[in-house]
């Protein structure tokens, strides 16, 4: 698409008032719960991230430290932005299993809450496409970009600058009326919105995200080692999970949710009104077993459009390994261990021999 190199003007202040008032009528028709408007000045994210990628606390994360400045710089990666507007879409699957009654149930496997429906990627860009092209239809000439967890974009900075929340000291975005379970999507373009107002930190003096971390990845108030992350372990690392960490992982097989789980700010949270986040095949509260069970070409088929395919079937039989070790023993967990040994696979293998060493 073609970048306009001139930045236009909106005729007045107040046309610029009633546009942007306008654009969050229109986010909010096409099922966004919240926009913001941001410039592009991320020079205290870009600082930040650097200790973060100089402590190595993005592990096999590789692509966090490409692209140069092109994730802290917006107009490095698409030249002439000057405006990156954020929108934020609740997910809080409401119907789901209590979570903390799954994750005290060691023959269940705990999925994060927003893996549990269709992987919300697709279903936010195309809502960002049309919101963008309603924008351009009143706007007449006007050049964008939609992103979601689709490129070196630092979202997380770009939303506590536009108001849609703070960072917490999880790291996640927090919201005072709708806490921390949603998704974040952009819009990069070249026409001089007005900006929206950043809002104010409001942990306090809190550190129950911290406290509670299983495998204490929040090494400092807004630090997370993400090689020490539950998520991290269960979803970006694709080789053999850490002896050390694999009991304090209990049952998590995706994903983990206890820092959101404990936020106070969390009984705020809003409800999704998409049918698609909402739980498919049981995966709210689902037996390990019956995981284990499936074969490739179920897991295939019965994730086929969820986040949790991108894993890998090695992924997913080495995630419930683990849980399956760290499960009170029975013998049907033995006998299922037992029957995974011979699988073709080196790394399913390992986490099968040490979660039987488990069981005795």
């Amino acid at each position: 698409m073609p970048i306009i190199a001139c930045m236009r003007e909106i005729n007045t202040p107040l046309d610029g008032t009633k546009l942007l008032k306008d654009l969050t009528g229109w986010a909010e028709d096409f099922g966004f719960q919240q926009l913001g408007v941001s410039d592009i000045d991320l020079a205290t994210a870009e600082a930040a991230l650097s200790d973060w990628l100089t402590a190595q606390f993005h592990g096999e994360m590789d692509y966090m430290a490409r692209h140069g400045v092109k994730r802290t710089q917006p107009d490095a990666l698409i030249a002439g932005t000057v405006r990156v507007i954020t929108v934020r879409m609740d997910y809080w699957p409401e119907q789901a299993a209590e979570p903390w009654a799954v994750l005290e149930d060691d023959q269940q496997g705990f999925i994060s809450r927003y893996a549990l429906g269709r992987d919300y990627h697709k279903l936010m860009r195309r809502r960002l496409a049309k919101l963008a092209e309603k924008l351009k239809g009143e706007v007449g000439e006007m050049s964008y970009r939609v992103f979601c967890d689709s490129a070196p974009v630092m979202e997380k900075a770009l939303a506590e600058k536009s108001g849609i929340g703070w960072q917490g000291k999880h790291s996640n975005i927090l919201n005072r009326e709708h806490g921390s379970y949603f998704f974040l999507g952009e819009i990069y373009t070249d026409l001089p919105l007005p900006l929206t107002a950043s809002t104010s930190e409001h942990c306090g003096s809190c550190v129950a995200c911290i406290d509670i971390c299983p495998t204490q990845a929040i090494v400092a108030p807004y630090k997370v080692d993400a090689r020490r992350c539950i998520s991290y372990l269960t979803i970006e690392l694709k080789g053999a999970i850490p002896e050390e960490f694999r009991p304090m992982m209990g049952n998590r097989i995706y994903g983990c949710d206890d820092c959101q789980l404990v936020c106070p700010w969390n009984k705020f949270a809003q409800a999704t009104v998409e049918s698609d986040y909402l739980p498919r095949h049981g995966l709210d509260s689902p037996q390990l077993l019956d995981l284990f069970a499936w074969d490739e070409a179920t897991f295939l088929s019965r994730l086929e459009g969820s986040p949790i395919r991108r894993i890998g079937y090695e992924s997913w039989l080495r995630n419930i390994a683990v849980a399956l070790g760290n499960a009170e023993t029975n013998p049907n967990i033995v006998s299922a261990l037992q029957s995974r040994l011979d699988y073709p696979s080196e790394l399913v293998q390992e986490h099968v021999t040490w979660a039987l060493a488990q069981h005795g």
